[in-house]
């Protein structure tokens, strides 16, 4: 055995936000680079840490940020963007004396986000504003639209929906009642359907009044999450191009609510809370 494949041993912190669960692991400090097979196994919730994803701080990759920002699900794929992560995000570095600012740029893979740690504890994510053109999403149409009909594979079944990137592809569903929504068998079909290039994540959006929501999201490479903050965001886009919603909209989530506010042109902002759970040491060979 060679002295790279010794043993290392990492330290981590659990966190979430509204019970939407992230192993977040400090980068700038350790010498660390992930593989597919050890984030499946920490992600495993019997012989693992257990979480939904990932959440990895590097140093930043150029002048105009504080940090990097790389986020992975619990299959291992890396993804573009994750809103109750980049809360977790903001706490952490706060937390570590990463950093003092209140206000922290951070690039992810969809581009630059803004966070604002505010006085009440809670995290506010300048998410950027949606991506509406279908071929930026990705979605597999030739005209942007408000809504979509999608046919499901094998069946003769067509769903109306809205299709939304917030740096991730988002379908959103809107249903009667959202707890008995088929949230895990039709989460799947759409998320794999062949018009989502880069798959998407899956929402089931019930319209209280135009001011408040409740969502249940189908995630790729998780399944079903206690809450989504891209997912959110997504929902709220989608209600009000359809004229269904206000600007400023409570998000119900099986984990807790988030606040979401859109004026139709700008940047989404959406405001909810960050927990740490514990913090850990785990072994990690190269």
């Amino acid at each position: 055995m060679t002295k790279e494949d010794l043993p290392q041993y990492i330290n981590f912190t659990k966190m979430n936000g509204l019970g939407n669960d992230f192993m977040v692991i400090d980068a700038v400090t350790q010498d660390f680079e992930p593989s597919v097979l050890q984030i499946q196994t920490w992600a495993d919730r019997n012989f693992g840490v257990g979480f939904d994803q990932l959440l990895l701080i590097e140093p930043p990759v150029s002048p105009d940020v504080d940090f990097g920002y790389r986020i992975f699900n619990a299959d291992g794929s890396e993804v573009e963007h994750c809103g109750n992560g980049a809360r977790c995000f903001a706490r952490f570095v706060r937390d570590k004396g990463l950093t003092h600012k209140d206000v922290i740029k951070v690039s992810v893979a969809s581009g630059i986000i803004q966070l604002v740690l505010q006085d009440d504890d809670q995290v506010l994510v300048d998410m950027g504003p949606p991506i509406l053109a279908p071929k930026l999403i990705p979605y597999l149409s030739d005209v942007q639209q408000d809504h979509y009909q999608l046919q499901l594979d094998g069946t003769d079944e067509t769903l109306s929906m809205g299709i939304v990137s917030m740096g991730n592809p988002h379908a959103v569903i809107q249903v009667k009642d959202v707890d008995s929504a088929p949230v895990r068998t039709l989460g799947p079909l759409i998320q794999n359907h062949p018009d989502f290039p880069d798959q998407c994540n899956v929402g089931f959006m019930q319209v209280h009044s135009s001011s408040e929501i409740s969502l249940r999201v189908f995630e790729r490479g998780v399944g079903e999450t206690l809450a989504c903050g891209t997912g959110a965001c997504a929902a709220v886009v989608s209600g009000r191009i359809q004229g269904l919603l206000d600007a400023s909209v409570s998000v119900r989530l099986p984990g807790g609510t988030l606040k979401v506010r859109w004026d139709g042109q700008n940047s989404v902002l959406m405001t909810g809370p960050a927990t740490t759970v514990f913090e850990g040491q785990i072994e990690w060979i190269k």
